[in-house]
């Protein structure tokens, strides 16, 4: 055991015990965070408009304060750009994490003074109950890689604004910089492929122990670790590796190339965190799901995915809600969000303690990479490129491609049955990509630095759609294909159907 890993197991030990404490007490814990919301929200303009004095239960609560999303928020955000304080929370956010809209385009969600320890003393925690669970520690005493956003902030309103990964770099303590990578500077770098070499050449002689990122991203590292040193597995390069953390994207589809590029099982830490919030880790490398972060600044609501856009729909405390349900999360926070529809769906596997896993979004998307694309970018990217080319659309789904040929970039794979092929394919191709970069900021960022390759078009046969339907027992009536899959089921069967292109 090294010094630091010695120093920290009784803090990692304490950690653990809290977890368990109020994971097993989590809704009486939710009803206290409840009633120190209602409390402090009472001094806030939201608050006063919303009658917070009045609220006694939770009851009240729900008949007060309705449902919102980003636009429901945009106007309270505006005004705290424009300098106002006391709108959400007390006084004003410390920073805005910048993230990507879908009818709103740019979102700003604020981060409090009182919010902040949500986001960095979640991630935290979760890496200690790791080691007290595990007694797994020496990656402390070596090195450890951060692959995140650009730390550097821009000004909104007077309040620092980036990315939430590079705000969570400004909060990291002074004892822990000493072992993380890559340097400040490196992680200012805003082109992913300079940015990559940078940590490469970083990284190649460290003794590195713990990794952090998206899978593809890290993958991508890897790959270039190994081209650059010419040996065959990355426990060459880093005998000490052990353990890999990442959130946002499910790395089940990248677990065995990224095992087999480092030539050995590796334990994984899931997150969840989010712009809005640290929602739920994984406190387990034995049992399912992710334990719900339920003492941690947050109250949440929960909503039967199927009802999220009643007018009056059924909503839930903690205490009411069932397993194998998919439920639309709802945020109440100490950064100032109330009854916030995040857009996130979940599942519990387990009441006690109260776990979940992430099942998807409202509505149908593409986040195989980080991207969160949704189904109004799609839609409107493509009729706004056939409406250009003067072509018309018959039906399309897209798809990611993870793991595509060998030396090949991801993409999205668009498979579009056209009333009439483009005379120049490449270049709608190219038109269509365009139109999807300018919508989606996480995108954009993807394509340019080279995570992704850009779209690729699989014209389909005549009748592909109706083909495939009928095939799936689903043709006629209300059935419908789904615009946008996380995964290549519909691909995989629409294979069948693509058209020989000379």
């Amino acid at each position: 055991m090294g010094f630091r890993s010695f120093i920290i197991q009784p803090f990692a030990k304490k950690i653990a015990r809290d977890i368990d404490r109020w994971a097993a007490d989590a809704v009486a814990v939710q009803k206290a965070i409840f009633n120190r919301l209602i409390k402090t929200g009472q001094q806030t303009s939201f608050g006063k408009e919303h009658d917070f004095r009045k609220i006694q239960s939770y009851e009240a609560f729900k008949g007060l304060v309705p449902i919102r999303d980003y636009e429901g928020f945009k106007g309270y955000i505006e005004r705290i750009i424009n300098g106002e304080n006391d709108v959400l929370w007390k006084g004003r956010p410390m920073y805005f994490a910048k993230t990507s809209g879908t009818t709103s385009g740019v979102k700003y969600i604020p981060l409090t003074k009182d919010s902040l320890s949500n986001h960095f003393g979640t991630a935290r925690n979760a890496l200690f109950n790791y080691y007290a669970r595990t007694r797994k520690g020496s990656w402390l005493d070596g090195k450890m890689i951060f692959l995140s956003g650009s730390p550097k902030l821009e000004q909104k309103g007077g309040i620092p604004t980036g990315r939430l990964s590079g705000i969570v770099n400004h909060q990291v303590p002074a004892w822990l910089r000493t072992n993380q990578l890559p340097t400040y500077e490196t992680n200012c770098i805003e082109d992913w492929e300079e940015k990559l070499e940078g940590i490469v050449n970083e990284t190649l002689t460290e003794d590195m122990r713990l990794i952090s990122g998206i899978p593809p991203w890290v993958q991508m590292y890897f790959e270039r670790l190994l081209d650059r040193s010419g040996k065959k597995h990355v426990k060459a390069l880093f005998p000490n590796y052990s353990v890999f953390v990442y959130g946002g994207v499910n790395f089940e589809p990248y677990r065995a190339s990224m095992e087999e590029l480092v030539g050995k099982r590796l334990d994984s830490i899931e997150t969840y965190p989010a712009s809005e919030g640290f929602i739920a880790f994984q406190d387990s490398q034995t049992e399912k799901g992710l334990l719900l972060n339920a003492d941690s600044g947050i109250f949440f609501e929960f909503v039967p995915a199927g009802e999220i856009f009643n007018e009056s729909p059924q909503r839930l405390p903690l205490e009411k809600v069932e397993v194998g349900v998919n439920y639309a999360i709802l945020l109440n926070s100490n950064a100032g969000l109330w009854a916030y529809n995040i857009g996130d769906t979940v599942e519990f596997v387990s009441k006690n303690p109260y776990r979940i896993i992430v099942t998807g979004r409202i509505k149908h998307f593409i986040s195989a990479f980080g991207e969160h694309v949704i189904g109004k970018e799609v839609e409107r990217a493509l009729f706004t490129a056939a409406k250009g080319a003067g072509i018309k659309i018959v039906e399309f789904t897209v798809a990611p491609q993870v793991n595509p040929a060998a030396g090949e970039l991801p993409f999205h794979e668009w498979f579009i049955e056209f009333d009439k092929l483009p005379n120049d394919l490449e270049k709608f191709s190219k038109s269509l990509d365009d139109k999807m970069v300018r919508q989606n900021i996480y995108y954009q960022d993807l394509i340019f630095s080279k995570i992704l390759r850009p779209l690729k078009i699989a014209p389909l046969q005549k009748d592909a759609f109706r083909n495939y339907m009928k095939v799936q027992g689903k043709l006629g009536g209300q059935n419908k294909v789904p615009r946008l899959s996380n995964d290549r089921k519909i691909a995989s069967e629409l294979e069948r159907f693509k058209l020989r292109m000379r």
